[in-house]
């Protein structure tokens, strides 16, 4: 069993950045019970300047600009063009004024506005092709003492999620092989990886909490349909499928389907996650 392929930077840049444009609320409302355990987790207060690493189409970033306001701001930055123009948009029609987007590569910039007091970032932060220089550059972002606080996926075999999926895709199509620590969703489920890296990096005061809850697979209120027309159409795993002999397509499209049926409800397909809540301080 294996996560899902590497996603290089690159790909955000390009055509995983549209793919999520084009499913905003779909990826957002997908991975929004994770989102909100870590946003409780990092305790925004009014006053808070944060940057928010790999925001997005913004979601992130204009929920932490509402609890920082009035006198608190934040700074949303991602290497997709696309989702920072999503973000700039959703940000002028919610009439929030605390808030600004750059779309600029995390592992070597320096945003305007650096440096923070506070950095988060859901999901956002494990696929720098070359982590520990990128922490680094993180690292600098934030004011001595400054409070990173990111959430990372654990291991793919405690995600209820990705190991059913690909349980069911192995059956139809050969799975990569994992690699540990590659740039891709799970690079980051090992925690002594993770303090290496952030210790490395110069933090200090790392804890790893743990959250299990709810991964909504193709959105809210996805029906199974739905959820395996998201799957092929946007998971690399997926879209393997989507290209396999029809014969082998229909089959595993229609186990999918079966699958995503036992796990339906009124909120959508409702299937477990596992997340690490990290926290560290510059």
């Amino acid at each position: 069993m294996t996560a899902d392929q590497t996603l290089a930077t690159d790909d955000w840049a390009g055509e995983m950045g549209r793919k999520w444009l084009a499913r905003l609320d779909r990826f957002e409302s997908m991975i929004g019970p994770a989102g909100a355990a870590l946003m409780a987790h990092a305790g925004f207060k009014a006053g808070d300047r944060v940057v928010d690493i790999g925001c997005g189409g913004g979601g992130t970033t204009l929920e932490i600009a509402r609890r920082v306001a009035p006198t608190g701001s934040v700074l949303g930055l991602d290497i997709s063009g696309d989702l920072i123009e999503a973000g700039r948009g959703r940000a002028q029609q919610a009439g929030l004024g605390n808030i600004s987007f750059e779309n600029a590569d995390a592992s070597v910039a320096r945003p305007a506005g650096a440096p923070f007091g506070r950095m988060f970032s859901r999901f956002g932060c494990m696929f720098f092709a070359d982590p520990y220089p990128a922490y680094a550059n993180l690292h600098h972002m934030l004011t001595p003492g400054g409070r990173i606080d990111l959430g990372v996926w654990a291991p793919a075999r405690d995600n209820g999620w990705m190991a059913s999926l690909a349980g069911v895709l192995g059956k139809y199509i050969e799975l990569p092989a994992p690699v540990p620590r590659a740039p891709g969703p799970f690079a980051m489920d090992d925690p002594d990886y993770i303090r290496d890296l952030l210790q490395q990096a110069g933090f200090s005061g790392v804890t790893i909490d743990s959250w299990t809850g709810d991964q909504l697979v193709g959105g809210a209120e996805a029906s199974p349909a739905q959820a395996v027309d998201f799957v092929l159409s946007v998971l690399s795993v997926g879209e393997a499928l989507a290209k396999a002999d029809p014969a082998i397509r229909d089959q595993g499209t229609e186990e999918l389907r079966a699958l995503f049926e036992q796990f339906h409800t009124p909120r959508g397909i409702v299937m477990p996650a596992k997340v690490w809540l990290v926290t560290a301080y510059a």
